[in-house]
């Protein structure tokens, strides 16, 4: 399926004439383009000069755009034999397969960590280089991607430009949006062969695994110590440097992570965003909610490898792990408790 590859400034590439040739593509020339450009087809910004007409989506390349025009304007032919998902494009049909077939052809040459498409390496290799040429000129903070610096602006505006269609609660992102509308639809498509357990996002998968395979593969540099996560290695960072970057705007209190400081913010609001289907009780935090859920459904979901016998809650297993003589175990995030303690 992929040709063979070569090794150029660290990107292990892949030959996509193959996948190019079978696509029957519209053939776009440049001035034709340029033509369509100034038909109004986009309006002109200086960073990202590309803007669609028909969703506000924003592009830096012309390329980019047009494909992304035409999955606005054309129906969708081709079809996964798969899923039967269509899509506008052959290629996107080929990109598609690979999360059927697992397949990941881009390979990082220092580490050796694969993906599915070229860019996702690309920018995986600066976390190698530690380049981050683009940075916010209000906290002048860096960011590896354009993307990123952009969704990082809305921190400061507070834009939330993703509603749902539902409840219309606001997103920064689109893939948070599409990740909350699974809330609605009930869909967890992500299953562990080992426990069963059923999850909305790869990635919230690929955590839950640690807890089976005990890996941790993200070390501190500073006291070597490891973490199943690399968002708990960043929070425990900051342990050590002492570091707060959010503040609170209303009593100026400094917290490590920006979750920490929307529990807080709570506190001045007095909101209360999460409601039990129920019993119509409301929680300042998801994890509460799931908790007070299971006191309407009796699940007891943590079971005790000695004894089988069951608890609702991880703690109430960690404390009964001492009959049988067992250390209560570590917090896999101290980095939480730290947050706790502060």
């Amino acid at each position: 399926m992929f040709g063979d590859a070569d090794e150029v400034g660290g990107v292990q590439q892949v030959d996509d004439t193959e996948a190019q040739s079978s696509c029957d593509q519209p053939n776009v020339s440049h001035e034709a383009y340029q033509r369509d450009v100034s038909k109004d087809n986009c309006t002109y910004t200086e960073e990202w000069p590309y803007v669609c007409d028909i969703c506000t989506k924003t592009f830096m390349t012309s390329s980019v755009f047009t494909a992304h025009r035409h999955t606005q304007t054309v129906d969708k032919p081709h079809k996964c034999d798969v899923c039967r998902k269509q899509f506008a494009r052959c290629a996107l049909v080929k990109r598609h397969i690979l999360t059927h077939t697992g397949e990941r052809p881009h390979k990082c040459v220092v580490c050796q960590k694969r993906f599915t498409q070229r860019h996702y390496l690309k920018t995986h290799l600066t976390t190698h280089t530690g380049e981050q040429p683009h940075r916010c000129d209000v906290c002048h903070k860096r960011f590896a991607k354009p993307g990123q610096l952009k969704t990082h602006m809305f921190t400061h505006t507070g834009e939330r430009p993703h509603e749902c269609d539902v409840c219309q609660k606001r997103f920064m992102e689109r893939h948070y949006l599409k990740t909350h509308m699974m809330t609605h639809t009930g869909e967890r498509p992500h299953i562990c062969d080992v426990c069963h357990k059923t999850f909305t996002t790869r990635g919230n998968f690929k955590r839950h695994m640690f807890t089976h395979t005990g890996e941790r593969p993200y070390k501190c540099d500073i006291c070597h110590k490891r973490f199943a996560e690399c968002g708990h290695l960043k929070t425990h960072i900051l342990t050590h440097t002492g570091e707060r970057p959010h503040r609170c705007a209303i009593c100026h209190k400094p917290f490590a992570r920006t979750c920490d400081l929307k529990r807080h913010m709570l506190a001045h609001t007095g909101e209360r965003p999460h409601k039990c289907g129920v019993c119509q009780k409301q929680f300042t935090e998801s994890g509460t909610l799931k908790r007070h859920m299971l006191t309407h459904t009796r699940e007891r979901p943590h079971r005790c490898d000695v004894c089988q016998k069951q608890f609702a809650w991880s703690g109430q297993l960690t404390a009964h792990m001492l009959v049988h003589g067992e250390r209560p175990l570590k917090c896999v995030s101290e980095e939480i408790c730290y947050a706790w303690q502060s």
